[in-house]
C-alpha cells in the first residue's frame, strides 16, 4: 500500500492554471483508504474546483489506477469527456499518475503527495516507480518521475554527463531527463523546464502528525 495526502488546494489550482475544463480520475485502491481518492475524494475535489470556476467534463473511479490494462479499458468508455477536457486531475499515488500519463495523450496533474510509511512496500511488475518523496513533481515533468528515473534524482534538468540519451551512472539506462524532455516536447509544455525547483525537503516524506495519529497508532489506542 502507498500512503497519500492531498496537496493544498492552492497548489492544485496553481498547477491547473488557466485550464478551464478538467476530467477527474480517482483510485479506489490505496487512495480510497487514505480518503485522497475514491468517491469521497472525487466529490470533495469536484466541489473545490467548481468553486474555483472550473468545469468538470467527467469523473471516474477505477479500482486500481496502477493497473494500466484496467485503466485503459475504463478510460476508453470516457474518451469523449476526456477529449473535452484541458487536462486530467488524478487522485492517487505517484504510481497511478505515471500509469495514466502513459495511457492518455493528455496533460496529467497529481492531486496528492505520496508519503513514506517506512520499510518495504512490495515489488512492482511494471516500470513506474515512486520514491514517496512527499512533494510530487509529476505535474511539471509530464508524468515521468525525476526522482526515480534520474539516477541522481535531479529536479532541474539533466546533468552534464548524459551521452547519446544514456545515463552517466548506468550506460544501459536511458537518461530520465531526456525522457522528460521528449514527453514535454510532445505535449507542447517545454516551458515547464524554465521553472526552478528548490532542493528537496526530505521531511515531507513523512506523514503529518494528524495522519500519524489517525493511521499508525490506532492499534495502540
Amino acid at each position: 500500500m502507498l500512503l497519500t495526502q492531498n496537496k493544498p488546494i492552492e497548489e492544485v489550482l496553481e498547477s491547473l492554471g488557466a485550464e478551464k475544463n478538467i476530467f477527474l480520475l480517482a483510485c479506489n485502491g490505496c487512495a480510497e483508504v487514505c480518503e485522497t481518492g475514491g468517491e469521497k475524494g472525487l466529490s470533495e475535489m469536484k466541489a473545490e474546483l467548481e468553486k474555483a470556476g472550473k468545469t468538470i467534463t467527467g469523473r471516474l473511479n477505477v479500482d486500481f489506477l496502477c493497473n494500466k490494462v484496467l485503466v485503459a479499458t475504463r478510460l476508453a468508455r470516457e474518451m469523449n469527456k476526456i477529449e473535452a477536457a484541458d487536462s486530467i486531475l488524478v487522485l492517487t499515488c505517484g504510481i497511478g499518475v505515471q500509469a495514466v500519463s502513459k495511457i492518455v495523450n493528455k496533460v496529467v496533474h497529481p492531486s496528492a503527495n505520496t508519503i513514506s510509511v517506512g520499510g518495504m512496500q512490495g515489488l512492482w511488475a511494471s516500470d513506474e516507480r515512486c520514491e514517496a518523496c512527499g512533494d510530487c513533481a509529476l505535474d511539471y515533468t509530464g508524468g515521468i518521475c525525476p526522482i526515480t528515473f534520474c539516477a541522481k534524482s535531479l529536479l532541474n534538468g539533466a546533468c552534464g554527463g548524459t551521452h547519446d540519451g544514456k545515463c552517466e551512472v548506468d550506460s544501459e539506462k536511458e537518461c530520465g531527463w531526456q525522457l522528460i524532455y521528449e514527453r514535454l516536447e510532445k505535449m507542447g509544455r517545454l516551458d515547464n523546464l524554465k521553472k526552478f525547483h528548490k532542493a528537496r525537503d526530505h521531511s515531507k516524506m513523512y506523514p503529518s502528525k494528524e495522519i500519524r495519529e489517525k493511521t499508525f497508532y490506532d492499534i495502540e489506542k
